[in-house]
Formats: structure tokens, C-alpha cells, sequence
């Protein structure tokens, strides 16, 4: 009985990705389904004696890097603050929704040259591989970060991708799109005065191409890493920051120019200078 059912956990979660994977807009979603989170953990199990690879491992292997050619490029300062210890930074480290919003304060060029290169900056190199300041499962960075910018000094509002290989942002979407991005986060009070919100996509077939199915746990583990260097890096510098999980898929997936079936948006984190 216990095979019967994660046979059929495994067949379900197979013919929802595929049809995810579909180009067809799903117009009425499914109604929820108290079992889906079983579903996903029995689909990606690995289990001795069973090899739980699936047909996503034939796909061709997608890009290490994600580049916008021809776009303005914007070179990052060298990131090269120290400031308190590991230590310090992780007992001082809280999510500040900030009630009463952010200030006007901008962050310097220099302050989100810092957060980048903590997230996902490269840091060393091995053979072939380059290696990033965030774990990821076999050395494959399925995570893309992109940048809502409102409030950042020596850089004009607009919407900006992270190249780790280079340390530059290209600039996507000139113009302020704070009401947007706070739209699509459900008009929480912690965007209110934005220096800078962080956008995690992921490409999960970086991932899927090797791991198969069990691959879909490292992507989320892997924006779990990310997303602390960045509450310590930022805890550091004296910046406010905080993870926002509750977010409408779709418009910012539209917001990005993500189709959500090949590329996605999955977090979303907010800084800025706190309030005296």
C-alpha cells in the first residue's frame, strides 16, 4: 500500500509539472489541495535502491549565467567592507517590518555592492567551476537576483538584473516602480519608502537537468541561504532588511518579463535605512 501511494504521489506531481510546463495560461487554478505538500515530498524522496531521476534529466542543459545584451550595464564598486563579526551579525539579525516605513535616507552604491556580492558574489574558483558566496547544490546557482531600485544614491530608479560573472547590474525598466512591486506584495507597509527590494527568480532546470525532481528541494534550500547572507550582510552594514513570502506570483513574474514556466519569481526582500 505504502508503494501504491507514492507511485501515485509521483505520477500526480509529474502531470502537474507537465502541465506547468505547458505554454497555455491556466485561467481557473486548481482548489487547494491539503495533500500537495505530500504529494511534493514523496515525488522528490530519494529512497535506497531506487534511482529518482525522471525525464527532466534529458532536457538540454540551460546557461550558467543569465545575460541581458545591449542593455546599459552599470559597474558595482569593489565589495570590500568589514564590519562586524559573524558572530555579532547573526545575534543582532531581525526581521524589522518597519510600521512605520522605511526612511529617505538612500543606500550608497557601495552599501548594495556590499549586499550583492554577499548574496551571490563569486568568491573563489575551483578547476572550471566559480564558486558563489551562497551554497548551491552541485556548484549549478539556479537563483537569478533582480532589483526593484527606488532609493539608491548614483543610481537612477528602475528595474536591474545581478550578473555575479561580471559584479554589474543591467538596467531592464528605467522609471519608479515602487507602486507596483508594493502592489504585488499585497500593499504590506514594510515597502513604504524602499531604498532597494530584492527579487529571487529561479531557473529550475539548472538544477532538475542533474538532480531530477529532487532537484526542486535544492532551489528552495538554495534561496534560503541567499537570503540570510543577505539579512547578515546587511545587519552589518546597519541596514534594515526583511523577507516578504507573501506575494502575488503572476504580477511580478509580469513585472520581470518572467514567463513562470522556464524562469520564475519565488522571494522577494526589502532593504533600506530604518527609521531613528
Amino acid at each position: 500500500m505504502r508503494k501504491i501511494l507514492l507511485i501515485t504521489g509521483a505520477l500526480t506531481f509529474l502531470l502537474v509539472s507537465y502541465a506547468l510546463s505547458q505554454k497555455t495560461e491556466i485561467k481557473n487554478p486548481p482548489s487547494l489541495d491539503p495533500y500537495i505538500g505530500n504529494n511534493f515530498y514523496d515525488a522528490t524522496k530519494l529512497i535506497p535502491g531506487e534511482l529518482r531521476r525522471t525525464s527532466l534529466v534529458s532536457r538540454a542543459k540551460p546557461a550558467p549565467y543569465k545575460e541581458y545584451l545591449k542593455i546599459p550595464k552599470i559597474k558595482l564598486p569593489e565589495a570590500d567592507f568589514r564590519g562586524m563579526t559573524v558572530e555579532e551579525a547573526i545575534e543582532k539579525r531581525r526581521s524589522k517590518r518597519q510600521e512605520i516605513s522605511f526612511s529617505r535616507e538612500p543606500i550608497t552604491l557601495a552599501e548594495l555592492s556590499q549586499l550583492l556580492f554577499s548574496a551571490s558574489g563569486i568568491t573563489g574558483r575551483f578547476l572550471e567551476l566559480e564558486l558563489r558566496a551562497a551554497p548551491s547544490a552541485g556548484a549549478l546557482y539556479p537563483i537569478e537576483l533582480y532589483l526593484v531600485v527606488g532609493n539608491v544614491a548614483q543610481l537612477e530608479p528602475g528595474i536591474y538584473h545581478y550578473s555575479p560573472k561580471y559584479h554589474n547590474l543591467s538596467l531592464i525598466k528605467r522609471g519608479d516602480f515602487g507602486d507596483k512591486i508594493t502592489q504585488a506584495v499585497m500593499n504590506q507597509p514594510s515597502m513604504k519608502n524602499a531604498a532597494v527590494v530584492f527579487i529571487f527568480s529561479a531557473i529550475p532546470a539548472r538544477t532538475t537537468h542533474k538532480y531530477g525532481l529532487r532537484g526542486w528541494r535544492y532551489v528552495y534550500m538554495e534561496i534560503g541561504y541567499i537570503s540570510e547572507n543577505i539579512y547578515l550582510a546587511a545587519t552589518s552594514l546597519g541596514i534594515s532588511t526583511t523577507a516578504v513570502g507573501a506575494f502575488y506570483d503572476e504580477e511580478v513574474n509580469q513585472l520581470l518579463g518572467l514567463d513562470g514556466r522556464e524562469e520564475m519569481a519565488l522571494h522577494v526582500q526589502v532593504a533600506g535605512k530604518a527609521q531613528e
